[in-house]
């Protein structure tokens, strides 16, 4: 049954979820047409509301922004926040791949702003509770992110976890067990 535009943003939200898990099952090239499948909508709803591959990703990339944001006014601390970061990277790789390279500038230096936002107003707890190294700064938690997710990308899934880690470790970011 078409419900037409009153559907609009429910099919949106439904999207944005497949993307995420088909890009994480699939990998870059996942083919969009499995997006609409497992969204449970046409591939002009598809394209209606996310025209380039970019798009899509941008947006799943950007939810997932959002939950880090809702984590953090839920008051998570900097641990909290990794974790979560953690989760997300090693279940889609993909997503971040598709993302950096497909989302255009202005989308991945707005993500990037949001994340610097979330880490800087957790980062003197995290200091405090010896999450991270007294030295470390915004910055620094930003590039860590960057290279474990980059070490995520040519790591098989189930050896992810361990990978990230002892990354951590070897950053000296401690997460609780």
């Amino acid at each position: 049954m078409n419900r037409g535009p009153a559907a609009g943003a429910e099919n949106r939200a439904a999207l944005i979820k497949a993307a995420r898990e088909i890009f994480a099952e699939q990998g870059v090239d996942a083919p969009l047409n499995a997006i609409a499948k497992r969204a449970g909508v046409g591939q002009g709803s598809l394209y209606r509301h996310f025209p380039t591959r970019g798009a899509i990703a941008g947006a799943a990339f950007d939810d997932a922004v959002a939950e880090i944001e809702q984590l953090v006014a839920d008051g998570g601390t900097l641990a909290d926040v990794l974790q979560l970061v953690q989760l997300q990277a090693t279940n889609s790789t993909a997503l971040i791949d598709v993302t950096l390279h497909n989302s255009g500038e202005a989308r991945a230096a707005n993500l990037q702003q949001r994340m610097e936002a979330l880490i800087e107003a957790t980062l003197p707890a995290g200091r405090a509770a010896g999450t991270v190294p007294d030295f470390f700064t915004a910055d620094d938690v930003m590039l860590c992110i960057r290279l474990v997710a980059s070490a995520l990308t040519e790591t098989s899934l189930d050896e992810r976890t361990a990978l990230v880690q002892r990354s951590w470790q070897l950053l000296g970011v401690r997460l609780p067990e």
